[in-house]
């Protein structure tokens, strides 16, 4: 008979692979944006995404009541400004910087707790660990996004905008993190995934002309970039990481995402031929030492994380 796989180690390796696929997304996303404007693909994107999940979860969204509505409508729009921002700073910035910074989610997450009107039910202030992990990430944000014989001084003038808008996108995942924090026990997992998608993908469409003329030029990488980014690395994504986490220990699933950014360049530089100089790579190193402080040594009951 042939050996079958635990539950435990499957989960890690659908997880595993689930987070190669965010981080190739990256590349994915910055080689497509050579066919199409930046808040263009997150709309197809987003409507191909939620296509998939209405009709997987339909039976659940028959029975959707306000809260559910209020919540999705919530969490929906802080992942529609996580997204817009993230690609619109993609266009701007390499692939590797886009997911080091974006990477920075789960040191902002712990830090927004400190705050108490933003902390979920049940969890805990943050430790003093969180702001060791926190400094860590910062100074490796300012190796990673500044040139050599940058000074106080002249910090801001010399950051690009990609970068910054990038930072702004991890501001705006960690606000979504923590309200899915606040509503993903009161609404059925389906429905929630489901109404969060929508509502983004309408404020999409929304908020479409703020970037410009949108344009489009239907190619075979731009389809297959919409085809992964909207079925697996959202829809799936978010049913698979749900599934995974519910056998896996929260030290395990944080060491497995802080691969998401070495995988994203890893592919950017053989993919995209993109590379880190000596001083990003300092700080890449940095920020990753701190995500891995921040999420392997969190206070109390951590909040979930979520696909980004």
């Amino acid at each position: 008979m042939p050996h079958r796989l635990s539950p435990t180690t499957l989960a890690h390796l659908l997880l595993l692979a689930v987070v190669f696929v965010w981080g190739a997304t990256f590349v994915l996303v910055k080689d497509a944006l050579r066919d199409v404007s930046p808040l263009l693909f997150n709309l197809l994107r987003m409507a191909l995404a939620f296509v998939a999940l209405a009709v997987v979860n339909y039976r659940q969204l028959r029975h959707i009541d306000h809260y559910a509505l209020r919540s999705g409508l919530i969490v929906g729009i802080l992942l529609a400004v996580g997204y817009q921002f993230q690609t619109a700073g993609l266009a701007r910035t390499t692939a590797a910087k886009s997911a080091f910074i974006t990477g920075l989610v789960v040191v902002f997450v712990p830090l927004l707790t400190a705050i108490p009107a933003l902390r979920p039910p049940n969890t805990h202030a943050p430790r003093w660990t969180t702001a060791i992990g926190a400094i860590l990430a910062f100074a490796g944000l300012f190796f990673l996004t500044t040139p050599t014989g940058t000074s106080w001084q002249t910090l801001f003038l010399s950051v690009g905008t990609g970068d910054v808008l990038t930072l702004g996108c991890a501001v705006a995942f960690a606000a979504h993190l923590l309200s899915l924090a606040h509503t993903s026990t009161k609404v059925p997992t389906g429905q929630l995934a489901t109404l969060q998608i929508g509502v983004a993908a309408l404020i999409m469409a929304i908020t479409l002309p703020i970037g410009g003329k949108p344009y489009v030029v239907y190619t075979p990488r731009l389809l297959i970039a919409l085809v992964i980014t909207g079925l697996l690395a959202t829809a799936a994504a978010f049913t698979i990481q749900s599934w995974a986490q519910q056998h896996l220990p929260p030290t395990h699933t944080a060491i497995l995402l802080t691969l998401e950014p070495v995988f994203a360049c890893l592919t950017s530089f053989f993919v995209l031929h993109e590379h880190l100089g000596r001083r990003s790579l300092s700080g890449a190193a940095l920020i990753l030492t701190g995500i891995a402080f921040t999420e392997l040594f969190p206070a109390g009951r951590s909040v979930p994380t979520y696909p980004i």
